[in-house]
């Protein structure tokens, strides 16, 4: 069997890696980023207005997003005849891990599956049409809200429209989007956003993302899933979030990596001591583990329907964990310099432990994978 990525997927992932190191991405998140004034610097100030705060998260790269929206970015799970890239899965994971390995600020994994949740509905409202359109070509946004964690919502009908009332887990991208994706046990749910159901965006410690709670109090919504629909979206946003965190991590352990070469202490290398080797190996074992983990929830989510629920959240609860990992690995390598405001790797790290938490944390997945097992025991079937 051959486990590596096709020609056309190695290209893919040497066309974004192009694509994405010809922007300055490092010096547009610190941009982003500098809006804002670090956090906790208000609170130890004693002042800030709320409107001073409002402005002290990220926004988003706008030439970068055009620019993946010219290359079929955000339809690359699309069928060519609805005027997508007609890819799959593994392709949606080859792109965030690029992505991830930059830190890039977009907002790419909310607006790529709102889509897909959007095509995959036999209803097409008009409203909700004209926002396909829009989000696949990049002049609007999608959201992701994820209502399986604290955050439950529960579901009324006016007659025939569902009204939502409750307040999702703080949705990545939420005060920039136009269309949030309410993902529930068993249903899927479109609501457009505008004001007042618009968010603020809050203070969190990943800076180079914008995040909010979506607060719905009888809001019309509409049903654009059932359950299969549910499910297959929490699978295709564990395994993207996983794949983000994959980049994340190996970018983490190559700055890792070249930090312990040049850095000298008593007359040699630290990497030539032997604690760090060690902690530099197991993050080497821990990011190819993540790589394995996360592609074959991909190829899953396309070519094993059937394994989909349980390799996603199996990737996701992996990543989750060896991401901690490897970023506790990162910082203890570079030592205080690496959790400075100055130097990348805290920007990696915060970012890393907002996916951690994002549609899921490890131990929702472990506990839905220990559900999906129980029934596979229960009526007779294999493992494996």
């Amino acid at each position: 069997m051959e486990f590596d990525l096709s020609e056309d997927q190695a290209a893919l992932r040497d066309a974004a890696a192009a694509l994405l190191d010809s922007f300055d991405l490092k010096g547009s998140v610190r941009s982003l980023v500098g809006k804002g004034t670090p956090i906790g610097a208000q609170a130890a100030k004693g002042s800030g207005t709320s409107e001073e705060s409002s402005t002290a998260q990220a926004e988003f790269d706008h030439e970068l997003w055009e620019a993946m929206a010219d290359q079929g970015w955000l339809a690359v799970t699309l069928p060519a005849a609805a005027g997508g890239l007609g890819l799959g899965t593994v392709e949606l994971a080859v792109l965030c891990e690029q992505l991830g390995r930059r830190v890039a600020p977009a907002p790419y994994i909310g607006t790529v599956l709102a889509l897909d949740a959007l095509s995959g509905s036999s209803r097409h409202p008009g409203g909700l049409a004209q926002l396909r359109e829009k989000l696949a070509c990049g002049s609007a946004v999608g959201s992701l809200a994820w209502a399986l964690g604290k955050g439950k919502v529960e579901v009324r009908y006016e007659g025939s429209t569902p009204l939502l009332y409750g307040r999702p887990d703080p949705a990545l991208f939420a005060p920039l989007a136009d269309v949030s994706v309410v993902i529930c046990d068993d249903a899927l749910f479109a609501v457009e956003l505008a004001q007042p159901i618009r968010p603020d965006p809050l203070e969190a410690m990943d800076r180079t993302r914008v995040l909010g709670w979506i607060d719905l109090e009888g809001v019309a919504a509409t049903p654009i899933g059932g359950r299969p629909e549910a499910q297959r979206m929490i699978d295709l946003a564990a395994t993207a979030t996983a794949a983000e965190m994959l980049g994340g991590a190996e970018q983490v352990l190559q700055m890792s990596v070249e930090y312990a070469k040049d850095r000298v202490q008593f007359g040699r290398p630290i990497g030539s001591f032997q604690a760090i080797k060690h902690r530099l190996a197991d993050a080497l074992v821990d990011v190819e583990a993540m790589r394995s983990s996360v592609y074959y929830a991909a190829w899953c989510a396309q070519g094993s329907p059937s394994e989909r629920a349980l390799a996603a959240s199996a990737a996701k609860a992996w990543c989750s964990e060896a991401a901690k990992r490897v970023m506790a690995s990162g910082l203890q390598v570079h030592g205080g310099i690496g959790f400075t405001w100055e130097h990348d790797l805290h920007l990696y790290m915060k970012r890393s432990q907002l996916d951690q938490v994002s549609f899921g944390d490890a131990c929702w997945h472990r506990d839905r994978m220990a559900k999906i097992l129980r029934a596979k025991v229960s009526s007779g079937e294999s493992l494996f």
